[in-house]
């Protein structure tokens, strides 16, 4: 029996299906259609097909290999037709055979390269055959790569339509195994395409109130809890930091919170909160013009919350968490907010708005105070598009910068994302930094201005100014929360970074967890 998955696509798109059968099982149902995927180690003179091949094919096979010099480097790859079969045999390097095989991220991207290969190839099916001990990370980071946003295309949609309709995976081991730990692997990923999913709309289709929506749709019929404060309960609360960013947008602020309480024995609550600027013009301290365009994933933070919480319900995680992001739209306006202006947080501390372009830290200053206050948090970790500073000091797509006032929690944090893949630095904090911020006119202004730099820690330190004693950390995103060049497991575009790791964070360190082969 096979175990079949169609892949969640937040409205419109298409990528394959995904499926396994037992080697054990035989082979003479596969159709001589399907491309043949089997793999050479470096260096390596035997094909890992599972004796699916004759031995006829396989020394054809090998024949053109040799004639190739193909080395068996890691994910390159080299199509072979064998005319007297009418089959296509697409071989893949694998590597070192230790990397390979102990490396589940390897195995990922393994697994993402034969999935582009396939596209670039237009084989509409494909029979991957996998060394034993990698079929479900193999499976998972070739859904990872399949994921594509092709909703907006009209006339010239079938140009960018998947071409890859069906992978079925060979599995020489634990059938049943595989299958739950795809199982698992599955259910992450579905949650990582909802956060890409949203990440990629245009800021006229998703804004605030309509990404609060979606959210609600998504997260309620697996069993979380969301409620949507608008403007007018958060002007009740106090959250004049955060209104005051939407202010100059005709599309209403909302701060929306997540509930997952799957450890009724426990009264621990985790808390995850998120920037969700919708788009992002800097206000009136405007932005260039040039690059503006990506300003719409200035909510990616937000993004991996509402994803991470859809993962937490769909796995029917055993732990209690809470997810909340503010949901903003910082535009310009009539009564948009000015430099120079002051503002007093939930918090009651008042606040000197040096740059309207420096507001996810406003918006986060309430939703922290919010989060705190009303849950009481054992950790408290946010996630935003914060600064442009992080990407100079750690460059797009290698590091998120991580910020803390917990060496236990940033060390589960760091452990987490090696795990995942998805990597943090930890970065320093301190008081020196902190005076940066200190405004002569009020408690505090959104910008260091004395040109000493430093703009991502001082940034951090803004926002633990509204963190009491709560175990607290700081990520920020800007340089992975998009791709521009994309991976073998992310194609060019929203990379949805921060749910897998967010995911591992909370099932090794909170619910005890010590299996790193699972999502």
């Amino acid at each position: 029996m096979k175990l079949e998955w169609q892949p969640y696509f937040a409205n419109g798109g298409f990528m394959a299906s995904i499926s396994f059968f037992g080697l054990a099982s035989g082979v003479s149902a596969l159709p001589k259609t399907a491309v043949l995927v089997v793999g050479v180690f470096k260096g390596g003179n035997t094909l890992e097909d599972g004796g699916v091949l004759h031995s006829q094919e396989a020394k054809a096979v090998l024949a053109a290999k040799e004639a190739s010099l193909f080395t068996g480097e890691f994910a390159s790859s080299m199509p072979v037709i064998l005319a007297s079969e009418s089959r296509t045999v697409l071989l893949m390097g694998l590597g070192e055979k230790s990397d390979t095989i102990s490396d589940h991220n390897k195995a990922m991207e393994l697994g993402g390269a034969i999935y582009a290969r396939l596209e670039e190839i237009k084989a509409a099916k494909a029979v991957i055959i996998p060394p034993q001990g990698i079929e479900s990370r193999l499976a998972y980071g070739a859904m990872l790569g399949s994921f594509n946003f092709n909703k907006y295309f009209k006339s010239k949609k079938s140009e960018h339509e998947a071409k890859v309709e069906e992978i079925t995976l060979a599995v020489a081991g634990d059938l049943a195994a595989v299958k739950s730990d795809f199982e698992l692997l599955k259910t992450e990923g579905e949650s990582v395409f909802f956060t890409r999913s949203l990440v990629s709309e245009p800021a006229n289709v998703l804004y605030p109130e309509e990404y609060a929506h979606r959210i609600r749709d998504e997260l309620t019929p697996l069993g979380a809890k969301v409620e949507i404060l608008n403007e007018e309960q958060m002007r009740s609360a106090g959250m004049m930091a955060l209104l005051g960013v939407g202010q100059g947008s005709s599309k209403k602020s909302c701060l929306v919170v997540m509930r997952w309480d799957g450890d009724t024995k426990s009264k621990d609550t985790l808390a995850f909160v998120g920037k969700g600027v919708t788009f992002d013009t800097g206000g009136v301290s405007l932005k260039p013009s040039k690059g503006m365009w990506d300003m719409k994933y200035d909510m990616a933070g937000s993004a991996a919350v509402a994803g991470l919480m859809r993962a937490l319900a769909a796995r029917n995680a055993p732990v209690n968490a809470v997810g909340v992001v503010g949901l903003v739209e910082n535009a310009l306006g009539g009564n948009a907010q000015r430099p120079g202006d002051i503002v007093t947080s939930m918090s009651g501390q008042t606040i000197e708005v040096l740059n309207t372009d420096a507001e996810g830290r406003l918006l986060l200053a309430d939703a922290l105070w919010y989060t705190q206050k009303t849950f009481s948090p054992k950790y408290m970790v946010d996630l935003a598009t914060l600064t442009g500073a992080i990407v100079v000091a750690l460059g797009e797509g290698e590091y998120a910068g991580l910020f803390s006032n917990d060496d236990k929690l940033s060390e589960q944090l760091l452990a987490s994302g090696k795990v995942t893949n998805e990597k943090l630095w930890r970065m320093p904090m301190g008081n020196a930094y902190d005076k940066m911020i200190d405004s002569p006119v009020a408690d505090m202004k959104n910008i260091a201005t004395d040109n000493r730099g430093a703009d991502s820690i001082t940034a951090a330190q803004f926002l633990q100014r509204f963190v009491n004693n709560v175990p607290w950390a700081h990520i920020d995103i800007a340089g992975m929360a998009w791709n521009s060049a994309g991976s073998k497991i992310s194609p060019k575009g929203a990379t949805g970074f921060g749910v897998m790791l967010l995911n591992k964070f909370v099932q090794l360190h909170c619910e005890g967890a010590t299996d790193t082969a699972t999502a």
